[in-house]
């Protein structure tokens, strides 16, 4: 007799079965390109950072398949998994009014929060789908949700996957919410030439928690513990950039004396560290692909004062460089956001990365500044949503699935 067992990852023996599943599922269709992830021997790596985690596996019990492992006198083979993470974000802001209202005390918005729920990394090996374990995965991690006092959950799928798009939408209530892009850069051979009417300011943890605390906190996603992103060994730092002669020469003002009289532009960016988490390879190129490809980056590495756009090495194992946490104001705001992509793009060199990427809302102003690759990027990335409970948390704004979304969202980097 087969048995279907859902139950919570256990790293010491299901690693071996995780892994086989995933790399059935990462075969693309014949003669196209296809992206294998490699976790690193780490299946919980995209989620570990998180506050609250949880990794489910789908196990047959009796199967007499490729994969089956002797547990005990049993046969078993895992044929399906979901990773699920919790964490309080900004869903939305409102006014705060106090007795010091006034001309000198304008009325400043304040970040409305609730907890929720983030689910990715569905897989179901393909010898095994269209019998409900799919749902069944969704539908325990939901639980754990509930449990744990999330109050909605959302994920991230392509816009033409029908088949994800429709068991959210269709069998779990999930409803779309946005279509934010990813936006995906080549780190060329050659270093990326800043503009020296541009000045980068490389802020510590604390003064980064107070810009974004100041200014992102009422962003949609925001998440409220910010510090604990910021001083994760995965960052990489945070910068500023500033139209040069802002501030004299060696006398930053610090995060207050920015805070209080800020330039009349400026921008902010974080560098994320996904290159030691996990890699990324593209399958499928023909020779003819692979031999271009090569050969813009032997002339790139040979004539870098050229500045060729070669072609990274995405065929073979390569890592990349998140970039979140994007803002800024002024009328150059979209000019210095594309000089620091520009340094982020010489600190991913530096560290050997194949791309930078980075994920903004479809109506984001900055996105203009960011430079990508279209091939590379997906222009649109499906976020759906789901309210799990009926109860609002206090001054919430109502069913957020409902809300219309905001010009910008903040994209956590743990779970990109």
């Amino acid at each position: 007799m087969v048995v279907l067992v859902v139950r919570e990852f256990q790293p010491e023996n299901d690693c071996q079965g995780v892994e086989e599943v995933e790399r059935r599922c990462e075969v693309g269709p014949s003669g196209k390109l296809s992206l294998f992830t490699d976790l690193l021997g780490d299946p919980i790596c995209r989620i570990r950072n998180s506050p609250a985690f949880l990794m489910l596996v789908a196990e047959i019990v009796g199967a007499h398949d490729n994969g089956e492992v002797e547990q005990g006198s049993r046969k078993t083979q895992i044929v399906g998994m979901i990773r699920g993470c919790i964490k309080t974000v900004t869903c939305g802001k409102k006014l705060a009014r106090n007795g010091k209202n006034g001309p000198d005390h304008p009325i400043q918005p304040r970040a409305l929060c609730t907890k929720v729920a983030y689910i990715l990394g569905l897989r179901v090996s393909p010898s095994h789908r269209r019998k409900g374990i799919g749902l069944k995965l969704v539908c325990r991690m939901e639980e754990w949700f509930k449990e744990n006092g999330a109050e909605y959950s959302y994920l991230a799928t392509e816009n033409d996957n029908r088949a994800s798009v429709k068991l959210f939408t269709d069998k779990c209530g999930y409803s779309k919410f946005c279509t934010p892009s990813i936006l995906v850069h080549p780190v060329f051979a050659h270093r990326v030439r800043i503009s020296a009417r541009v000045e980068v300011v490389r802020l510590d943890p604390s003064e980064a928690e107070a810009i974004y605390r100041r200014r992102f906190s009422t962003t949609e996603f925001f998440p409220r513990d910010i510090d604990s992103v910021l001083a994760n060994k995965l960052n990489l730092g945070t910068f500023l950039a500033v139209p040069r002669g802002s501030y004299p020469t060696e006398s930053w003002p610090g995060a207050d004396g920015f805070l209080s009289n800020p330039p009349q532009s400026w921008a902010v960016l974080s560098v994320w560290n996904c290159k030691d988490v996990w890699r990324l390879e593209v399958r499928g190129a023909s020779r003819v692909k692979r031999g271009l490809a090569k050969t813009t980056r032997a002339v790139d590495r040979a004539l870098p004062w050229l500045r060729i756009p070669s072609v990274p090495e995405v065929f073979r194992r390569f890592g990349l460089h998140f970039l979140y946490g994007l803002g800024g104001e002024g009328p150059l705001a979209v000019k210095l956001i594309k000089a620091l992509c520009g340094f982020a793009h010489n600190l991913a060199k530096e560290h050997g990365c194949g791309v930078v990427a980075t994920e903004v809302s479809s109506q984001e102003p900055l996105r203009l500044g960011v430079p990508h690759w279209k091939r590379l990027s997906c222009a649109v990335d499906l976020w759906c949503m789901k309210r799990l409970g009926e109860d609002y948390s206090d001054d919430s704004v109502g069913d957020w699935t409902k809300s219309q979304p905001g010009l910008s969202i903040f994209v956590d980097p743990r779970e990109f």
